[in-house]
């Protein structure tokens, strides 16, 4: 399951996180968001050794350009509070797991 993350939350859940943390910046209104969603959880659940957060850019909108998110879907894995991996746009699953290797 996804923690949802914000300016006040997203510090101590992503980037002070003894995980990595997959994060998906996304909006309600965004098509390929909302596709990505299931496969993104999905993908979560067959991977214990990672977390799943969600950053909705509408209500967020400082995160977004503070990690220069111009386009969504983005994904990216945090990895000891730098991020280590990202894509742009609706990938499949087979993708997204090549981010966590």
């Amino acid at each position: 399951m996804a923690i949802a993350v914000n300016g006040e939350n997203f510090e101590q859940v992503v980037l002070k996180s003894e995980k990595p943390v997959l994060v998906d910046f996304w909006a309600e209104w965004c098509g390929p968001c909302r596709m990505l969603g299931p496969v993104i959880e999905e993908l979560a659940g067959e991977h214990p050794e990672i977390e799943l957060a969600k950053v909705n850019v509408d209500e967020c909108p400082e995160l977004a350009m503070g990690y220069r998110v111009n386009a969504i879907p983005a994904v990216m894995l945090f990895k000891d509070g730098k991020v280590a991996a990202q894509t742009v746009g609706y990938q499949p699953k087979e993708s997204l797991e090549a981010l966590l290797k």
